[in-house]
């Protein structure tokens, strides 16, 4: 039987790096991650990330910005 390995991520408020994986950003915004790597890959969407080497990373501060509701 296979177990789902459960993330958990600290509260945004609390968030303290510049920058946060897909999977977390995805947990800010209520996402899931293959919305937030079609936004990556066709260039749309809210948000831009970051690559770091083959990975995507989206500002922390973005994300607080859109949640405030004020735009990037």
């Amino acid at each position: 039987m296979a177990s789902k390995v459960i993330q958990q991520f600290p509260p945004l408020e609390l968030e303290n790096r510049p920058t946060v994986s897909t999977a977390a950003c995805g947990f800010y915004l209520h996402l899931k991650v293959a919305t937030l790597k079609i936004y990556s890959f066709k260039g749309t969407g809210p948000l831009r990330p970051i690559r770091i080497g083959n990975r995507l990373h989206w500002r922390t501060e973005d994300i607080r910005r859109l949640l405030a509701g004020s735009t990037i």
